[in-house]
């Protein structure tokens, strides 16, 4: 039999500076297979147009100068009209003044920040299959030099004043109790003075603050100062195929790992996902993402449309629920409850209410069109494809938000169960929750939370037209706000609401009038004190004086 004709190697054309030229073509040539470990195959190199042998595959571009953002994005434009159909792979070193949010506006199908020889070699086969790359370090969000500073009144800086010492004297608190102190009242005194100081600054912003202000995170500067803007987390996304199978893979991926590490609560708020163990917490957060990844076979099966996909959605959510308790307690596990052995999965599932709706979830149909059908999605209002970089950070958000409040729903459940049921708490609640005062406490709290969350943070919500979403990633649960219209739940709440929402309006309404009043009065003050009491004054010391020197002339 004779030998099968060796297959060309792929042609990559390659734009770098001499210097990094030569490294990185001798990290993509072919290589030997036996000192390879990898097996990479190579590629053929081409540093000139002139040279090569039909259309590229790839064309990459190693960035050695750094233009300005838009001329890079106008470059990477030009050379993927130029060599059309292949695509481009960015190269970007340690050190760049590129915001993440330019760099996910790039219209590469590959950018990858300070690469190594496997990095780049993987990246190459992925997209010479089809699909993208993106993996770029923690970046400042809008680049790293300082905007303009703006003149600010004298009430916001007042505000912003009080606002870096509460920040101050709680980061004190706060490194006093790590580790917390070992003597009771210490650390009673410095549990309340830390609740006394969040209550404070939550009462400053809510009377004085601006939106912008009022709800966004405390200052992390020393000594109340406000920091350089924080760096964003990085970002790593390997699609192996532009199509909602590909899209739903990159994702599932991202969202197993953020689960498997056990993420903590970084979200400002008391999550009932906090009672139970961290292993309980990933197997749940695991059983979920596992359940909806049936229910999306299920649907493509189907392949329902508008709103009876929508329907069929919210008809499956309980029966998903109950599959994800399932998989968390563990299908033959059986504990005792009053003397006898019981199905722990069984038995919460009979005691627990799962088919409840939560109102602050967003449209599913943003969610589900573009990982069943690859249909384009609205982000930041521009009208992007789903195997794009932002679209798909926007769909983890999205998909993130249905995991958590899911987990939560149930956790809530499983916490009830536990307070009826106390050889379940050693199985699935945190150590500090196996005495009843404490889990009790958590309860309450949570209770507690949720009316006011319903009777007042809500309306704000919908007034404001914010939807607050879960993020899970980075190995923690974080809460970002989408703005988005929500005019028709903002009709449909109860008069207790709409108080609240009325009682907003009338403070955005009379407020201007208010500091204007304030002002003039202060204006009036100032012209009482000056011109009519302060000449009286005047006026008195004067005769004072006068009579003083008669008397030293007599």
């Amino acid at each position: 039999m004779g030998r099968r004709p060796a297959q060309p190697l792929p042609q990559l054309l390659l734009f770098a500076d001499p210097l990094e030229r030569a490294g990185l073509t001798s990290w993509l040539e072919a290589a030997d297979t036996s000192a390879d470990p990898d097996g990479w195959g190579g590629c053929r190199v081409v540093v000139d147009s002139g040279e090569l042998q039909g259309a590229p595959q790839l064309v990459l571009w190693c960035l050695g100068s750094l233009p300005e953002p838009q001329a890079l994005d106008a470059e990477s434009r030009r050379l993927l009209e130029r060599w059309y159909p292949a695509p481009l792979l960015l190269l970007l070193p340690s050190k760049h003044p590129y915001g993440s949010d330019v760099l996910l506006q790039l219209p590469a199908q590959g950018l990858i920040e300070q690469a190594d020889a496997e990095t780049l070699r993987q990246a190459v086969t992925t997209l010479l299959a089809g699909g993208r790359v993106l993996a770029i370090a923690a970046t400042r969000r809008g680049g790293d030099e300082p905007g303009p500073s703006v003149p600010m009144g004298l009430g916001q800086w007042l505000l912003l004043s009080g606002l870096q010492q509460i920040d101050a004297e709680l980061r004190l608190c706060l490194r006093l109790l790590d580790p917390p102190p070992v003597d009771l009242l210490p650390l009673l005194l410095l549990q309340g003075r830390v609740r006394e100081l969040r209550l404070a600054r939550r009462l400053l912003l809510w009377l004085w603050g601006p939106v912008s202000l009022a709800w966004s995170q405390p200052l992390d500067g020393p000594d109340g100062a406000p920091d350089a803007p924080a760096p964003g987390p990085g970002v790593a996304i390997t699609m192996r195929q532009r199509t909602a199978e590909g899209l739903w893979e990159a994702l599932r991926g991202r969202l197993t790992a953020a689960a498997a590490a056990g993420p903590s609560n970084n979200s400002g708020q008391l999550l009932a996902l906090d009672g139970l163990h961290a292993s309980r917490r990933s197997d749940l957060l695991l059983g979920l993402l596992e359940q909806f990844h049936r229910l999306r076979q299920r649907l493509l099966q189907d392949d329902p449309r508008g709103e009876q996909l929508e329907r069929l959605w919210r008809e499956l959510q309980p029966e998903l629920r109950q599959q994800a308790l399932r998989h968390m307690a563990g299908s033959y596990v059986q504990l005792p409850m009053e003397g006898r052995l019981c199905p722990v999965a069984e038995t919460l599932l009979h005691r627990s209410s799962l088919d409840a709706d939560d109102l602050e979830l967003p449209d599913p149909a943003a969610m589900l069109s573009p990982l069943l059908q690859a249909r384009p999605l609205l982000v930041d209002g521009r009208l992007v494809a789903p195997d794009e970089p932002q679209a798909v950070l926007y769909l983890e958000l999205l998909l993130s938000n249905w995991l958590v409040r899911s987990a939560e729903l149930i956790s809530a459940e499983v916490l009830a169960a536990c307070a009826e049921w106390p050889e379940l708490r050693r199985y699935l609640l945190r150590p500090e929750l196996l005495a009843t005062r404490n889990l009790e406490r958590l309860r309450n709290q949570l209770n507690a939370q949720q009316r006011w969350t319903s009777w007042f943070e809500r309306p704000i919500h919908l007034y404001e037209s914010r939807r607050p979403l879960y993020r899970l990633g980075d190995g923690a649960i974080d809460c970002v706000d989408l703005t988005e219209p929500r005019d028709a739940e903002l009709r449909q709440l109860g008069w207790v609401q709409q108080a609240v929402t009325l009682a907003l309006e009338a403070r955005d309404a009379l407020g201007p009038q208010l500091r204007s009043l304030l002002k003039r009065l202060g204006d009036l003050l100032v012209v009482l004190l000056t011109q009519v009491l302060g000449r009286a004054i005047g006026l008195v010391g004067r005769g004072i004086v006068q009579g003083m020197g008669r008397s030293l002339n007599r």
